[in-house]
C-alpha cells in the first residue's frame, strides 16, 4: 500500500512538472508567433529607404524575452541547481526533525 502511495506521489509530481514544461513551451511558441507578426507589420510599414533596425522595433522582443528567460530558469534551473531529489530529501529531513521534536 505504501509503495502505491509513493508511486502516486511521484506520478503527481511528474505530472505537475510536465505541465510546467508544457506551459513554458506554449509561452515560447506564443512569443515567436507574436514577435514574427510584429516584425512583418513593422517591415510593411517602413518608408522607402528607411532602416528596420531602430531601437523601438525591438522593445517587445527584448523585454518579453527577459520574461521568457526568467520563465525558463524557473522551470529548468531548480533541477540543475538543487538536484533532482532535493525536494524529496528536504521533506524527509524536515519530517525527521518534526518527529524528533515530538519526543523532547
Amino acid at each position: 500500500m505504501e509503495n502505491n502511495m509513493q508511486n502516486e506521489i511521484r506520478y503527481q509530481e511528474a505530472l505537475k512538472r510536465v505541465k510546467k514544461i508544457k506551459g513554458f513551451y506554449t509561452h515560447f511558441i506564443v512569443y515567436l508567433v507574436i514577435n514574427i507578426m510584429i516584425i512583418i507589420s513593422n517591415i510593411q510599414n517602413l518608408e522607402s529607404g528607411e532602416s528596420y533596425f531602430k531601437l523601438e522595433n525591438f522593445f517587445t522582443a527584448f523585454f518579453w524575452g527577459i520574461g521568457l528567460i526568467l520563465h525558463a530558469l524557473s522551470i529548468f534551473l531548480p533541477t540543475w541547481f538543487l538536484g533532482n531529489n532535493w525536494e524529496e530529501k528536504k521533506i524527509q529531513e524536515l519530517m525527521g526533525k518534526e518527529e524528533n521534536n515530538k519526543w523532547e
